[in-house]
């Protein structure tokens, strides 16, 4: 909203399995994967295609989130069929016009995670964490999709600090014009 446009949300709490999952993560895998790929894919579709005009939308997501917590949680025959759905279905998403990584240490995440205090998130993992900081690292060590804006967030308190938030807005803004600028 600070950015004059739409705030377009991850729908987690919709999804029925995510509970199971963190209490059993192999048994509830597949799907609660499948389960995110495709309401994510509806998102982008009902939401997200309609609002590619100005002013656009801002999303706490990107669609190939749901291919790398696959990647972690899937094996096998369920791995094959969830990368064949989400070939289908990713060739329909919108490049984003900048992606921001919002960088952060295990510490910081663990201390997220409690701070927001979700009930099924208490049983959560250090090294599940710890694994997902480093596949999101990898990810974007490589990732040439779209713009990229990469944050570290350790000394960064955007929820509470009207001042780094502004700042963060501004290097977004900065980073959008550098990008326009380029095409």
């Amino acid at each position: 909203a600070r950015m004059d446009m739409p705030l377009l949300l991850e729908r987690f709490e919709e999804n029925p399995f995510l509970s199971n999952f963190y209490t059993d993560r192999e048994r509830y895998a597949f799907q609660t994967e499948i389960f995110f790929l495709l309401n994510r894919y509806r998102q982008q579709q009902s939401d997200i295609a309609p609002a590619l005009q100005p002013p656009g939308v801002v999303s706490d997501y990107l669609f190939a989130k749901t291919r790398l917590f696959a990647g972690m949680n899937l094996r096998g025959d369920e791995w094959d069929l969830f990368l064949q759905i989400y070939d289908a279905l990713q060739q329909q998403v919108a490049r984003p016009d900048l992606v921001i990584y919002l960088r952060a240490s295990v510490d910081t995440l663990m201390s997220r995670i409690y701070q927001r205090d979700r009930q099924f998130e208490r049983g959560m993992e250090r090294s599940y964490i710890a694994q997902l900081a480093v596949t999101y690292d990898a990810f974007f060590k490589t990732f040439t999709a779209s713009p990229l804006l990469t944050l570290d967030t350790d000394n960064l308190d955007l929820v509470r600090d009207p001042s780094a938030q502004d700042a963060v807005i501004a290097e977004i803004a900065g980073t959008l014009s550098a990008a326009n600028a380029d095409d």
